[in-house]
């Protein structure tokens, strides 16, 4: 069996809101090329623990963290809690997937290419090629590549959520985190959803917070619970 490395390693992690502890001495590591359900309660800082990976908080008045996070992208480690990576750089490998689909007010294609364009790529046969490739992986292209150029608000909402994850699958992140990204679908776009997580764990890690335990027992390897502010494994 293949040995699996440490992709993400938390070490006494606190973290606020103003005056509001929500999270208190987290510790947990979390392997690469795995899926880690985390599931608990609704209002336990689910949510806020995963916008701890790529600094979602970090333009929140009063909001602070304390503790360690490390994530190895690539070679190297680093960690976002002590801001030693550029943001950008930070959430284009490790990408956040909402609970409510996202896409820009544009076409199919521009909201695939804007990533692209935001990280400096320019070259029109290289953003074609990795937009094919995306939304092929997010099982999208069969059913948009003769629409590329339509509103992406035009999509049905599981295919809205497809394109929000090959949007982040473009930049072909290390990790990706997903917060309830089937909660706002019917079961066979959500179906859908729990087939492409599976698929992406070959090529990324992948957090997914989720009230579902039907869904967690058929996509997780590992579970974990936050309730009470910690954080453990079930």
């Amino acid at each position: 069996m293949m040995e699996t490395k440490d992709k993400i390693i938390v070490k006494g992690v606190s973290f606020f809101y103003g005056r509001n502890q929500v999270l208190n001495n987290i510790h947990a590591k979390f392997a690469e090329h795995t899926i880690t359900a985390i599931t608990g309660p609704s209002g336990q800082g689910k949510s806020t623990l995963l916008g701890l990976f790529n600094c979602m908080w970090d333009e929140i008045p009063g909001a602070r963290g304390s503790g360690e996070i490390r994530i190895r992208l690539g070679d190297e480690w680093v960690s976002p809690l002590k801001k030693d990576i550029p943001l950008p750089l930070l959430r284009r490998k490790v990408a956040l997937i909402f609970q409510e689909p996202n896409p820009l007010p544009m076409s199919i294609a521009r909201n695939m290419a804007f990533p692209l364009m935001l990280a400096g790529v320019r070259d029109k046969s290289i953003v074609a090629a990795k937009v094919q490739k995306a939304l092929s992986q997010a099982f999208l292209w069969e059913e948009v590549k003769d629409r590329l150029e339509e509103s992406a608000l035009d999509l049905s909402g599981g295919q809205k959520q497809r394109l929000c994850i090959a949007r982040a699958l473009v930049l072909e992140p290390e990790v990706l985190l997903c917060d309830e990204p089937t909660s706002s679908l019917d079961a066979r776009a959500a179906g859908i959803i729990e087939d492409l997580l599976v698929r992406l764990r070959s090529q990324c890690t992948l957090l997914v917070v989720s009230h579902y335990m039907d869904q967690v027992r058929r996509v997780a390897d590992e579970v974990m619970t936050l309730q009470d502010q910690n954080l453990r494994r079930i």
